[in-house]
This record gives structure tokens, sequence and C-alpha cells, in this order.
């Protein structure tokens, strides 16, 4: 074993670290250690558990693997070569739409492993000059990001790796947002994006606000982890039509649940509550008052709706 890979192999991570890295709270982690034996964390010098880096990837595994709708009973106590099979056979690789101007999934994957950023950037850019925005977030992004995060989940990314390529796409997304005609104050709807606290992912934000964008919305983001009555402070500072939030399966589901119900209660009838993303509990679990949204697709139909309902 040579010594970059024999240090790797001896680094851990606190439990705090591998709460926000796999997005199982601290709780889960503590009852699977007494109930399945695993994980079987180190202790510090402090005596706080360590957690070993394979660990923490076969941990990222079963999460990935839960949201799908696997049982932690079930996974836990696999070994991570059979995790990873179920993985492999439970995870539909998006096939490549018909057009010559979409580029083939793979050689943009083949680029952030070996870390050519720049034609990686170059290749995002001019996809989306290309195709046009929204062919562009719909066509292209949306099943790479699926690609991108089945790749991680099978460890053939690493994490610095898709935050690099997460970079690179948002540098692209904002040059296309600024190239589009500014929205008049009296444009509507008005649209609040944000996240709720424990939710620290942007991307799909970003994913909404050009959508929302080139269907002539006026959109206000406030970025991530915005307290509930903040969101409700700002909707009513900025006269907004719609608060929309995004999700990605990390936080706890009731969390989510509860989250989005006080939510609703302190924002107006009259103002509409979207949600969409990865995280299952949004389709299982129907909260009153709340939209949910299957894909980035239903943002067009429903500003007709709205804009249909509001004349």
């Amino acid at each position: 074993m040579n010594e970059p890979t024999r240090a790797l192999k001896s680094l851990t991570l606190s439990i705090a670290a591998v709460e926000r890295d796999t997005g199982l709270s601290k709780d889960t982690l503590r009852v699977w250690e007494r109930r399945y034996g695993f994980p079987q964390p180190e202790r510090d010098g402090g005596g706080e558990r360590a957690y070993p880096l394979e660990q923490v990837e076969k941990l990222r595994i079963v999460k990935r693997l839960m949201d799908g709708g696997h049982r932690p009973g079930r996974l836990v106590p696999m070994p991570i070569e059979a995790l990873a099979e179920l993985s492999a056979s439970t995870v539909d690789v998006p096939r490549r739409p018909a057009g010559g101007a979409v580029p083939d999934l793979k050689s943009v994957l083949s680029l952030m492993r070996s870390h050519d950023l720049d034609a990686l950037r170059r290749l995002l850019l001019q996809t989306q000059m290309r195709l046009g925005l929204s062919r562009f977030v719909i066509e292209v992004v949306v099943p790479l990001n699926t690609m991108v995060g089945d790749a991680w989940m099978r460890g053939q990314l690493e994490i610095f790796e898709e935050h690099a390529y997460i970079e690179c796409l948002h540098g692209v997304l904002r040059q296309a947002l600024g190239g589009l005609p500014e929205a008049a104050p009296l444009d509507r709807p008005r649209v609040l994006l944000t996240t709720l606290p424990g939710e620290p992912h942007s991307l799909g934000l970003l994913l909404a606000e050009a959508l929302f964008a080139l269907q002539g919305a006026r959109v206000m983001s406030l970025g991530v982890q915005t307290p509930v009555w903040d969101i409700s402070l700002a909707a009513a500072a900025h006269r907004c039509d719609i608060v929309a939030l995004g999700f990605t399966g990390c936080m706890n589901p009731n969390q989510v649940v509860d989250g989005l119900t006080e939510l609703r209660s302190k924002l107006p009838s009259a103002v509409e509550l979207w949600v969409g993303g990865s995280a299952p509990v949004l389709h299982r679990r129907a909260v009153d008052g709340v939209m949910a949204f299957a894909s980035l697709e239903d943002i067009h139909p429903q500003i007709e709706r709205w804009r249909h309902g509001s004349l």
C-alpha cells in the first residue's frame, strides 16, 4: 500500500461530519450502532466517535438506497460489495435525449474524473448555448445530475469531483440567467425560492430559478437554509404569490413534513406553497395546502394554471 493510500485509510470523520456528509442524523447513527453493530466508530483522543472513511462510504450507499425505498434493516447488515451491486441493479441510467446537440453524458463524467475543469465548463457552456436554457436544464442537467449522484453512490466519483462539477454548472447557469431580460417590477407571479434549515443544497434552486425566469416570473432567491419565520417575513415583504422550496432527501422526513406544515400555517392562504426535488417524503406524505412537483417540467403548466386563475 503506498503512502497516500495509507494516509487516506487512516482518516476519520467526526459524527457531526458524517451527519453532514451522508444526511443520516446522529441519533440514527447511534441507533444503528446499537441495533445492527454498524457503523463501528473508533474513538479519538477526547473519547468522541471517529468514523473511518470506508464506513462513511458504506453509509452513503445505504442512505441513497433508503431514499429509493429500501429499508435500513435489510441494508445496514449487508457488506458494501453487495450494496454496490444492489445499487447498480436498481439504478436506471438516464437515456440520452435525441438530437445531436445533446452531448453523451458519459463524456461529461469522464471530464469530471480527469479533473479537466476547463474542458468541462466549455462543454457545458457550449451545450447550453446550442440548446437554449430550458432544454439544457431539462435534457442535460437533470439526467446528468442523476448520473452523477449514481456514480457517487457506487464509489465511481469522489465528493470533490462532484463539487467541482456543481461549481462549473453554477457558473454556466448564472451566466445564462444574466443574459435573460430582467423581469419588470409588476411581472407575476412573484416567486420566492429557498430551502428549509437542514437542506444545504442549492443546485435545485438554481435550476428552478432558470425555468421560472424563462416563464417571465419575477424570482427572489434567499439561498439555502432559511428559517420558517424568515421565509414568511420575506414572502410578505416581497409580496410573493408563490413560495417554492427544494429538497434533496438529506433531511429527516418528519422534519420536512413538520417544517412544511408550520410554513403553510404562517403564509397567507392566497400564497401558494410549491415543493420539489428528490426527497421521497414529498410524494409519500401529502401536506394540506402544499403542491409537490414530480419534476421541473411541472413548472410551466403550473405557472400557466396560476396565471389563468389570477385573471
